[in-house]
């Protein structure tokens, strides 16, 4: 697809499908695998998006069943294809980013975010299969979590990101704190749940709405998985020093609290939230290896490794 898109490319196609004058295009963050685009229409606010992957944009659609009130998901209204890639149209939700929170706005909306990942948990997933990553007709490839777990050390020729493994070891931060976390994970993995849950897995990177202390719009669900639904929870847990205005908020502490108030009990709690905080460390290892984000790389690696060593 296209990296060149720019208002002009994209008022010209949205006025020639939809018909009809569309006004108000503006370019929105960019994603790593697509570019969006606040729109109007006959009164009307939309998001249009752009990429190369169908995949993504189906799979949005398919996670618009389950919004819920604590979970706001926007409808995804039409998926075709353009500038070489495909797109789709959404209705638009509103609010602030997530990332942009100081420590006083976050601490004020962690109700919110528990709210959401309890509405998560609660998603009937019947008619759906397999653990990890699902696609748009609800099944996902693996027979277990374990096995979903153990998969991010493979590398593929058909993987997104074929071609990591080989980045990783010549980088500047090598192949020993993957290695490391790996050989740890391995002997996590058999605390395991079988129960499969829905899992957003990227609830950060412009991917989360919030006004009011609450939660407004939850999307961009490609990284979706069926499995642990501790796995959401971890994401805070393991990146949030990165946000550094989040640095003094115990994730972990606040969800032990949550889910006591609740009355939740969540059998292996620490080796499960850490299984998934090692996957999750893992996995963005592999990503900026592929990327060349070597810096981020770098960052991710001493994370890793400090997490291992018993660091918060």
């Amino acid at each position: 697809m296209s990296t060149s898109l720019d208002e002009g490319h994209v008022a010209a196609f949205l006025a020639a499908r939809l018909g009809g004058e569309v006004s108000g295009v503006e370019p929105i963050q960019q994603g790593e695998w697509s570019r969006a685009f606040f729109f109007r229409q006959a009164g009307r606010e939309y998001v249009a998006r752009f990429g190369a992957h169908l995949e993504d944009f189906a799979k949005d659609r398919l996670a618009a069943d389950y919004r819920a009130p604590e979970l706001p998901i926007p409808r995804v209204l039409e998926i075709g294809e353009a500038f070489g890639g495909h797109y789709a149209i959404s209705e638009r939700l509103f609010g602030t980013y997530i990332d942009g929170l100081d420590e006083a706005g976050m601490r004020a909306v962690l109700p919110s975010l528990f709210a959401t990942l309890d509405a998560m948990r609660r998603v009937d997933l019947a008619g759906t299969s397999g653990y990890g990553a699902w696609g748009a007709d609800g099944t996902a490839p693996f027979p277990s979590w374990q096995e979903f777990l153990l998969d991010v050390g493979a590398d593929r020729p058909t993987d997104r990101i074929a071609g990591w493994r080989a980045s990783l070891v010549s980088s500047p931060s090598g192949a020993g704190p993957f290695d490391e976390a790996y050989r740890r994970l391995q002997e996590l993995v058999s605390f395991s749940p079988r129960e499969r849950h829905l899992i957003h897995s990227d609830l950060l990177h412009f991917n989360v709405l919030v006004a009011d202390d609450r939660f407004t719009g939850v999307f961009d669900w490609g990284c979706g998985l069926y499995g642990d639904f501790l796995y959401d929870l971890a994401w805070f847990c393991f990146w949030a020093p990165w946000y550094t205005a989040w640095d003094a908020i115990d994730f972990r502490q606040e969800a032990l609290i949550h889910y006591a108030a609740i009355g939740l009990t969540i059998p292996h709690f620490e080796e499960r939230l850490l299984a998934c905080q090692l996957h999750i460390a893992l996995g963005g290892q592999a990503y900026q290896a592929y990327k060349g984000y070597w810096s981020e790389l770098a960052w991710t690696a001493r994370r890793t490794l400090d997490m291992l060593r018993g660091g918060s």
